[in-house]
């Protein structure tokens, strides 16, 4: 029986990429993000491709009400959520003293309030049927604090936690829930951030970092399998293992000098 995927953050980066592993793959989908537009090209593009059914469900998951009312959307039109992805996030560089509150409130709710209201609203049906998949993307920051990017990296960390914890409450229930933590990716992400403001940012050096898809790929493959804690790459797996051998004054000290500004 073909399943279904609901991917937030469906219209670019990871997500998008994300939305044609699972359609490659012969899942169903349903996308969400904010275009409308951006949704219904890819809607076309891969229901005709792999003549699978795709739903596009427009929300901003920003607004704290918007994961009740896409839940209801997907009730009203009796879906089924086999695995829920969520993806959607996003960042901003810049001192906290002197960071844009809509911005910061905006993360909050959609790294940490969406993510957890979504899974609260789909867990338990997979739990009823006994069957389920939750990918949460995080990242490489979830594991040490990230000075010039304090809030995103915490949100990143609480993401870490809470998946781990959803695994192990439910990992006798027929669930598989898999936390993404990939590095720097080819994405609109850094310029979204403000990342160029980095002292050691690059465009140039762009194209030496993994792709969307590549990332895509991995996520996809690691959910497969029921691993929980995914880290794309050999130098991002060392760099995280070694966050728990650097004391905690001289990792703040580090992370600080790599994400100092221009």
């Amino acid at each position: 029986m073909t399943q279904t995927a609901l991917i937030t953050g469906a219209s670019s980066g990871i997500g998008l990429e994300l939305a044609k592993v699972f359609a490659r793959n012969q899942h169903n989908l349903i996308l969400v993000a904010r275009s409308e537009d951006k949704l219904k090209a890819l809607q076309q593009e891969l229901s005709a491709q792999y003549a699978i059914a795709v739903v596009v469900c427009v929300y901003d998951l920003t607004d704290k009400d918007a994961p009740a009312q896409l839940f209801s959307q997907i009730q009203a039109q009796n879906l089924t959520v086999d695995v829920l992805v969520n993806n959607a996030g996003y960042g901003d560089y810049s001192e906290f003293v002197s960071s844009d509150w809509e911005k910061v409130q905006g993360m909050i709710l959609l790294n940490i309030l969406a993510v957890t209201h979504l899974t609260r609203l789909f867990l338990p049906a997979m739990v009823a049927r006994g069957s389920g998949k939750i990918l949460n993307v995080s990242s490489t920051a979830a594991f040490q604090p990230g000075p010039m990017m304090a809030v995103y990296f915490a949100s990143k960390a609480y993401g870490l936690s809470f998946s781990e914890a959803i695994a192990a409450e439910t990992e006798d229930q027929g669930i598989s829930v898999t936390v993404l933590c990939p590095g720097p990716t080819q994405s609109d992400f850094i310029d979204t951030a403000n990342m160029d403001n980095m002292a050691l940012a690059n465009k140039a050096s762009t194209d030496k970092i993994p792709t969307a898809a590549a990332v895509a790929e991995f996520g996809y493959s690691a959910l497969q399998r029921g691993q929980v804690v995914a880290v794309h790459g050999l130098a991002n797996q060392l760099l995280t293992f070694s966050t728990r051998l650097v004391p905690r004054g001289l990792l703040r000290k580090g992370v600080k000098q790599f994400m100092a500004s221009k």
